[in-house]
């Protein structure tokens, strides 16, 4: 072996030695960043936007995965825990679940019972109720001889929200355009003297309209007396 054949070898050797010195010092960081960051976990992050009260369904969530130490005590890690619940407010796209985030929804108490009908979409609901909303339900009659008032009438008061359904085109037209109107099925846990209301005026009334109450208010019609009928002669 002459000696270029030697400088050859020699180089060859310091390649090896500096590739495996090289190699060492990256499983050397590797290790010293899996021993900072720790082993990893699930969690979940919000796709699309959620509105409150919204039953949660998983298409609303993606997994993800994150290192255990930096995840929060509340975060949901199994998305058995969102059955039957609902979002508190509104979740923003690319949040991080967390427990705080949810609650159960609304069940029925004893003594209530569940009754859902149809309200018509824009005049009834313009897409601000939601389940656990609480609202008056107002219904409004035409005069029953001819020549009496039409009549408005709080038909109950602080009644709650359970479910929201899907907005359904209406089979008749009923607006003033000859437009198709939309409705959608409200689901209302009430007394069985209120039940009883609703159905009245859901098979009677010629509207059935709801109103958005503030928690404070607890529902009380805001009329003087607390009179739950309205006719225009009233106002003159």
């Amino acid at each position: 072996m002459n000696s270029r054949q030697r400088r050859g070898v020699i180089l060859l050797l310091l390649s090896v030695l500096c590739a495996l010195g090289a190699f060492a010092g990256v499983l050397a960081v590797i290790s010293d960043v899996n021993s900072k960051v720790g082993p990893e976990t699930t969690a979940y992050r919000v796709r699309d936007k959620v509105l409150p009260y919204k039953p949660l369904s998983a298409g609303d969530f993606e997994k993800i995965s994150m290192p255990e130490r930096w995840l929060p005590s509340t975060a949901v890690t199994d998305l058995r825990q969102i059955e039957g619940k609902t979002a508190v407010t509104e979740l923003k796209a690319g949040s991080l679940l967390q427990t705080d985030m949810i609650v159960a929804r609304p069940e029925l108490r004893p003594g209530q019972q569940e009754i859902a009908i149809m309200i018509d979409a824009a005049t009834g609901v313009a897409g601000k109720i939601d389940p656990g909303a609480t609202v008056n339900i107002y219904a409004t009659f035409a005069g029953e001889k001819k020549g009496d008032p039409d009549q408005s009438r709080l038909i109950v008061a602080g009644a709650r929200v359970l479910d929201v359904g899907r907005l359904t085109t209406a089979a008749e037209s009923n607006d003033r355009a000859g437009r198709a109107t939309t409705t959608v099925p409200i689901t209302f846990a009430l007394s069985a003297l209120d039940t009883q209301r609703v159905a009245y005026a859901d098979s009677f009334a010629e509207h059935v309209r709801l109103a958005l109450v503030a928690p404070t208010t607890a529902g009380s019609p805001a009329t003087p007396g607390g009179d739950r009928i309205y006719t225009l002669e009233k106002d003159k």
